[in-house]
């Protein structure tokens, strides 16, 4: 096991093109922690240095307590786990396994102990002798982690490795990749684009766009206090819903505010306005989140004064336990880099949809006895002591201290 550093680490292409810029990333001892990202935001690139596939180009990289920019990949004392499960077809989940091993030509007997141990923790032990055609998708993936694992690595490095499992059995597989981890208390860097992977797996979470880390935190915290507009519109499935808005003074009570969105307004509690530090932005245009969860049937509340919004659903998804039910706020959506960037992630187009002047669609959890259905006039309370408030020109969050109003957005934030 080792802590592994990353100090201003950049990669830069020959033709200028920069993948990753002034990482700094302290992953300690034993820690599991994920790198996210929409596609091409220089997680895997991040990965690949550490690994030595990739050459830095700026920066310091230590692993245990040696600088390793220039040491080769094979002297680094790392096992990486792909995407593909890289497996030799020709040879057994034995060989497979214990391949690493044969190369450098350890004694027959370690390798058949240490192979033998690996599968036992990997549920492995009764396929040792069959082929990698024989065995099932989860399987050959869990071979190929007991190839890093039967080296005892300074750290494992995986880059997305169950991108190619059906949904069931990568559930499965992150419950078995989260206990595999935990047993052996190996230093852990994980890269995925799937924020759910992201969340369930690492003791921390570090967000990357275009090669810039965002913030570096514990899933909760970037869940409950993202920095900026990015981490909190990519955190979140469903994804938090980003429109633009303007707090007024007044409210019901003193100290209150009141949020105007289209031509509609929520009770913005004197609490919330505090704690936030939202005072400076009365009277201005702000940027709002609201979560999904965070909004429910005004029908079955017995409290929505000052907190309701009135819409028509356009569609509703009943999942079981819940409703995820869409409508649509005459407010404008957020216009940023960051929502531009968001929107890219998933083939949309913030900008055409600002100009269309339409509005922003919605995206609620219902309690699956709301009788709400698509086509019916909808009323949605919003808890708005669960608002989340970011500055429109900078695109941080708006915490109410000065280290998170503050700081560089385009820095870490741990």
């Amino acid at each position: 096991m080792a802590r592994v550093q990353l100090a201003g680490v950049s990669k830069t292409y020959p033709d200028g093109t920069s993948a990753v810029s002034g990482l700094d990333l302290d992953i300690g001892d034993g820690e599991f922690l994920v790198l996210v990202g929409p596609s091409g935001c220089g997680k895997s690139t991040a990965l690949r240095m550490v690994a030595g596939l990739e050459e830095i180009t700026a920066g310091t990289l230590t692993i245990g307590d040696r600088v390793v920019n220039r040491t080769p990949a094979r002297d680094r004392d790392v096992a990486m786990v792909f995407q593909s499960y890289a497996l030799y077809p020709h040879l057994s989940v034995r060989d497979n396994i214990g391949f690493g091993l044969q190369l450098r030509k350890r004694p027959k007997a370690e390798i058949k102990a240490r192979v033998e141990e690996a599968a036992a923790t990997l549920g492995l032990t009764e396929h040792l002798d069959r082929r990698p055609r024989n065995l099932s998708g989860g399987q050959r993936q869990r071979v190929a982690m007991g190839r890093a694992i039967v080296r005892n690595p300074k750290a494992f490095l995986m880059d997305e490795p169950l991108s190619n499992l059906d949904a069931k059995l990568r559930v499965q597989m992150r419950a078995e990749i989260s206990r595999i981890q935990r047993d052996l208390g190996v230093t852990t860097v994980y890269v995925t684009h799937d924020q759910v992977e992201a969340m369930t797996l690492g003791d921390r979470v570090a967000v990357l766009k275009k090669g810039v880390l965002q913030q570096v935190a514990p899933p909760q915290e970037l869940y409950e206090r993202p920095a900026n507009i990015f981490v909190a519109g990519f955190i979140g499935s469903p994804a938090m819903n980003l429109l633009q808005g303007r707090l007024e003074s007044g409210g019901p009570e003193d100290g209150g505010a009141r949020l105007v969105l289209g031509g509609q307004t929520l009770d913005v509690p004197a609490a919330t306005v505090r704690e936030r530090g939202l005072d400076p932005f009365v009277g201005r245009e702000i940027a709002v989140g609201i979560r999904p969860e965070d909004m429910e049937d005004a029908e079955l509340s017995a409290d929505a004064d000052g907190a309701v919004l009135d819409s028509t659903t356009d569609l509703v998804e009943a999942l079981g336990s819940e409703l995820l039910v869409h409508f649509r706020l005459d407010a404008p959506p957020v216009v940023t880099e960051d929502t531009r960037e968001l929107a890219r992630d998933v083939g949309a187009d913030v900008d055409a949809d600002a100009a269309a002047g339409t509005g922003t669609d919605i995206t609620a959890r219902f309690s699956p006895r709301s009788p709400t259905a698509t086509g019916r006039p909808v009323r949605v309370r919003v808890d708005t002591a669960r608002l989340y408030f970011f500055d429109p020109e900078t695109g941080a969050g708006i915490w109410g201290d000065p280290v998170s109003r503050s700081s560089d957005r385009e820095g870490t934030h741990a």
